[in-house]
């Protein structure tokens, strides 16, 4: 039986923030992380953005050992017991503890058939993919969304031949007004990827080392290896097993405690939590949440008692375009745009029925999201005309 005072479940960017939050209340306490990974919490970020621009992989990694935390990685914890507060993991390990953080973050979504597919994901989907990569192999990249379209620019910038199929009209269509999603397509075009949008995955067969992708519509493609970004599903089963309230994801209050306990809490991509300037309950699964949420989270259990008010936002860099983001983009609403070329900056506002803002994308428009969020937060319409002045 291990014993200690904070038990983290998730080795990823939540529970290294976490820890530190800890620290800042509580310097002594024992605190104890259990991850599924071999590694130590790294930064995810940089698997698909920097350290395919040349960053050194030496850079990603955290730190947490040095905060005085007992790492115990390769470890999957498959059983709680919250009365006697204990939990076990797949290798009959028991863990004793007085305070727990579920930060087990998430998943990849599956594709029902081929095995032979790197669902891009952790340091050694990166680690994987870059050997690849340095063999000179092609490419097909399944999927549009977040992760695709930045793997399929990282593959590209790296000067390999890449195919990225999906089944929206474009680019990025889920969260970008039609215009720019129609614009980004073109761009990565030009950068040299065969963007085949509308298009579905039918079957992955393997012919020795190539694999052939067939299309619903019978086209086949050619490549020596296929990766998947689909997004992620919560890794909540364990909190579900456990009783705990869980709703695509793991249902917490304002100070990250799950429902109805006050000695068990979950934070970051799993974590379901309130957002009081939407008035809504999100969950989120991008680098600054993971980030703040994670600090606030380890904070309160050590009994900072903070409430969590921030509203996350998110980035993406795809070639030589980027932008940041805040608040719920989605293309279906309506939207107000002040956008010109697709190389210039511009801005999204994402409006409800009463046209005040629900979120906002900067368009290679950086340092803004802080004004950003205040005009998320202040709650009024947004009006056409002078749109980059109220940001500025």
């Amino acid at each position: 039986m291990k014993t200690t005072r904070y038990l983290i479940i998730g080795g990823g960017l939540t529970g290294d923030a976490a820890c530190k939050g800890i620290r800042e209340v509580d310097s002594e306490g024992s605190i104890m992380l259990v991850g599924d990974e071999e590694h130590a919490p790294y930064k995810r970020p940089p698997l698909s953005k920097g350290l395919w621009r040349g960053d050194e992989e030496s850079t990603i990694w955290r730190g947490t050992a040095d905060l005085g935390v007992d790492l115990q990685l390769g470890r999957k914890i498959v059983a709680l017991d919250q009365e006697g507060r204990e939990a076990l993991d797949d290798r009959g390990e028991r863990y004793a503890y007085e305070r727990l953080l579920l930060a087990t973050g998430g998943r990849p979504r599956r594709l029902r058939f081929g095995d032979d597919v790197v669902y891009f994901r952790t340091l050694d989907d990166y680690r994987s993919l870059r050997a690849l990569a340095q063999s000179g192999a092609r490419f097909c990249v399944i999927g549009g969304g977040f992760i695709g379209s930045e793997i399929a620019a990282a593959l590209a910038l790296n000067r390999l031949p890449v195919t990225i199929v999906f089944p929206e009209t474009g680019i990025g269509a889920r969260i970008f007004p039609r215009e720019l999603s129609r614009a980004i397509t073109d761009h990565y075009r030009d950068r040299g990827v065969e963007v085949l949008a509308g298009a579905s995955v039918h079957e992955i067969e393997r012919d020795g080392d190539v694999k052939r992708i067939r299309l619903a519509d019978g086209r086949v493609l050619e490549a020596d290896a296929v990766v998947a970004g689909l997004g992620i599903e919560p890794n909540d089963e364990l909190a579900a097993s456990a009783g705990l309230g869980v709703a695509n994801g793991i249902v917490v209050d304002a100070f990250g405690r799950a429902t109805g306990r006050e000695d068990v809490f979950a934070a970051g991509d799993v974590a379901r939590f309130p957002v009081a300037a939407l008035a809504t309950h999100m969950r989120v699964e991008h680098e600054d949440h993971a980030k703040s949420h994670g600090r606030i989270i380890g904070a309160n259990m050590a009994g900072a008692n903070e409430r969590y008010d921030h509203l996350p936002f998110f980035y993406s860099d795809l070639f030589d375009l980027g932008y940041e983001a805040v608040g719920e983009l989605d293309s279906r609403v309506e939207t107000l745009a002040e956008l010109g070329d697709v190389g210039d900056s511009g801005i999204v506002y994402y409006l409800d029925g009463e046209r005040r803002p629900r979120g906002i994308l900067l368009w290679n428009l950086f340092g803004r999201v802080d004004d950003a969020r205040k005009l998320i937060c202040a709650g009024e319409p947004i009006v056409p005309g002078a749109l980059a002045e109220r940001v500025a």
